[in-house]
C-alpha cells in the first residue's frame, strides 16, 4: 500500500453495501455539500448487489494465543485441526510469523 502522490496520506476504499452505509451517513436529506459530491452519493445509493455476486464472509482476526499455538505445533496441518481454521490459512499466517511480516505474540 502507498500514499498518495498530492498528499502523502493513504486512501481508504469501500465498496458496495459499506460503501453504501458510509454514503448514507455522510451524504444525509439537506445536507451541505458540493453537488458533483451529492450526485455520486446518490448514484451510489441506487446500487444493488447482482444476483450471482456473493457476500463474502467476515473475516476471523487471529489471536495473539493462536499464534502461539502455531508456533508450538510449528505444523499448519495440525493447526488447522487444533484451531479449526483451514490448512492453507494456518500456512500462511505461520510464513507471515516467521518472516517477520506480522509480530509474534507477546507472552503474557
Amino acid at each position: 500500500m502507498k500514499r498518495n502522490a498530492r498528499d502523502g496520506i493513504y486512501n481508504i476504499l469501500y465498496t458496495k453495501e459499506n460503501a453504501q452505509e458510509l454514503v448514507a451517513d455522510l451524504y444525509y436529506k439537506d445536507c451541505l455539500s458540493l453537488q458533483r459530491k451529492k450526485t455520486a452519493a446518490e448514484s451510489l445509493g441506487a446500487w444493488v448487489r447482482p444476483a450471482n455476486m456473493r457476500v463474502a464472509p467476515d473475516r476471523r482476526r487471529w489471536m495473539a494465543w493462536e499464534d502461539r499455538v502455531l508456533l508450538q505445533l510449528n505444523d499448519d496441518a495440525a493447526a488447522a485441526k487444533e484451531l479449526g481454521r483451514t490448512q492453507k490459512g494456518c500456512y500462511v499466517r505461520l510464513w507471515r510469523l516467521r518472516t517477520g511480516k506480522v509480530p509474534l505474540p507477546t507472552d503474557k
